[in-house]
């Protein structure tokens, strides 16, 4: 074990710990358990704001994943990427003030508790409930392995044992800290990820020779990794296009991304964080692809594309100082696995337990049960990460398409179209994810473009469609609210 890399990483998880057991003090204080267990009691200032919503989407498949795709296919993947540069963005332009005020007023703690309460329907609730953790189970079972190859690679201790360290360390501090921990660790985290980029993309410019040298490696390698479609020539316009349909417009309707846009404090905090996020995810994900291409001249040969990044850093920096970068892809796994952990854990007790289980559950009752899901949660993902897929790139963005398609326009026509009633949300959903499942499993990418595309427009059309037959007696937004 090369103990001048492990030292740094020990010393980031201690802090990470450290503010989870400070964090715990708010809950046992609290008169709102679940409000501050999952929402911070809505007290997040602007520059947390931004690095939390940077933390939770910048995960394994940015800082592993993503680099590992790009050593494979080149520049094309760089340009591909950077359509994530509107996430942040378009998150808080979409929903901002008025999803936050929609959920402060519906005193909606989760997502499915706005749309149970914007939709008041048991089907749109359930059928939410199902898609979350389905999706997010694909989802955080990606970032459980993320964190296991990391840990796996610096340590040289067996992948089962990578991964069991990593759960248990994530496991410690969601648990005892909820939301406000992953806030401030996210927030602790995010900061590493802009130092680790920089670091580690100076680092590999300088081992390459600088980057008119990389450049004419790649070149002389392959011309197609230099070009906009990719070393094979299977990045087509239509589908590098439609991709910024699946990491760029449509991760409003994340549900670990929409949370964010009802935990913040005040106007001022949102316009802060839209600038900041903006900015800070322009950059992390420009930097981290473009290392995962810089490093094929250096390593040449490496096959599984999961270990570029490990690999490339013990290559291109001295060991104490790859100890402190690698916290960064470390704390980019750590902060996207406490963010889903906890969200499907609110559904599952939320949303499922106390609507429909057992709505005279006490407060005492309530935080063991909340206690005992997220760990239970926890040790089954661990199961599911057992056996890992070789790329777990392709394993997030499965999940960030199913969730897409399950609530873009249930989220965003249930805020400004009045007309909107649970029969189209629950149709929406419904066709959403069936025909994304469909595709996906028997013609993915039809016409060129992303699995996703046909999904959303499908899910469109039958919200519309529907909502207009069966002329619901649902009110307006407006009116609900102030019913």
């Amino acid at each position: 074990m090369n103990w001048a890399v492990m030292i740094p990483l020990i010393i980031f998880l201690l802090s990470i710990f450290v503010v989870g057991f400070w964090s715990s003090r708010y809950i046992k204080s609290s008169n709102n358990f679940l409000q501050e267990y999952f929402l911070g009691s809505r007290e997040l200032g602007g520059f947390i704001l931004a690095m939390t919503m940077i933390a939770t989407y910048g995960s394994a498949s940015s800082f592993i994943g993503g680099p590992g795709v790009a050593y494979t296919q080149g520049l094309a993947w760089v340009l591909l990427a950077m359509a994530q540069v509107a996430t942040g963005y378009f998150v808080l332009m979409i929903l901002g003030k008025k999803f936050a005020i929609y959920a402060r007023k519906y005193e909606a703690i989760t997502l499915i508790d706005f749309l149970r309460k914007r939709y008041r329907s048991k089907g749109v609730a359930i059928f939410s409930a199902i898609s979350i953790i389905i999706f997010l189970f694909s989802a955080m079972t990606a970032q459980w392995v993320g964190g296991a190859r990391l840990i796996e690679s610096l340590t040289g201790l067996n992948y089962t044992s990578g991964l069991f360290i990593f759960a248990v360390a994530v496991l410690v501090y969601v648990v005892i800290g909820g939301f406000r921990a992953v806030a401030l660790t996210d927030t602790i985290q995010g900061v590493v990820m802009v130092g680790g980029t920089l670091i580690i993309l100076i680092g590999t410019i300088i081992a390459g020779g600088g980057i008119s040298n990389i450049m004419s490696d790649l070149i002389a390698e392959n011309p197609n990794l230099v070009s906009p479609f990719g070393h094979d020539g299977s990045l087509t316009p239509a589908y590098v296009s439609s991709f910024w349909i699946l990491v760029g417009v449509g991760v409003v309707a994340l549900p670990q991304v929409t949370v964010r846009a009802m935990s913040y404090k005040s106007s001022k905090a949102m316009h802060r964080a839209l600038i900041t996020g903006t900015i800070v995810v322009g950059f992390i994900m420009l930097g981290m692809h473009l290392i995962g291409v810089f490093a094929r001249p250096i390593l040449p040969g490496i096959e599984v594309g999961d270990s570029v990044m490990p690999l490339i850093t013990l290559e291109v920096l001295p060991p104490w100082l790859a100890g402190i970068v690698l916290a960064a892809p470390m704390a980019a796994i750590m902060s996207t696995v406490d963010s889903l952990l906890l969200l499907v854990s609110s559904t599952v007790v939320k949303d499922v337990y106390l609507n429909y289980v057992k709505p005279t559950a006490s407060d005492k009752q309530v935080k063991r049960i909340t206690l005992g899901v997220t760990t239970l949660l926890g040790v089954l993902v661990f199961a599911l990460a057992l056996s890992p897929p070789d790329l777990l790139i392709w394993l997030n963005l499965f999940a960030f398409g199913g969730l897409e398609a399950a609530f873009i326009w249930p989220v965003i026509m249930g805020l400004y179209w009045s007309r909107g009633n649970k029969h189209g949300a629950l149709a929406s959903m419904v066709v959403g994810v069936g025909t994304y499942i469909l595709i996906h499993t028997f013609s993915p990418n039809i016409f060129g473009v992303h699995t996703v595309v046909f999904p959303i427009i499908l899910s469109f059309i039958a919200f519309v469609a529907v909502s207009l037959i069966t002329k619901d007696q649902s009110i307006s937004t407006e009116n609900q609210v102030n019913a």
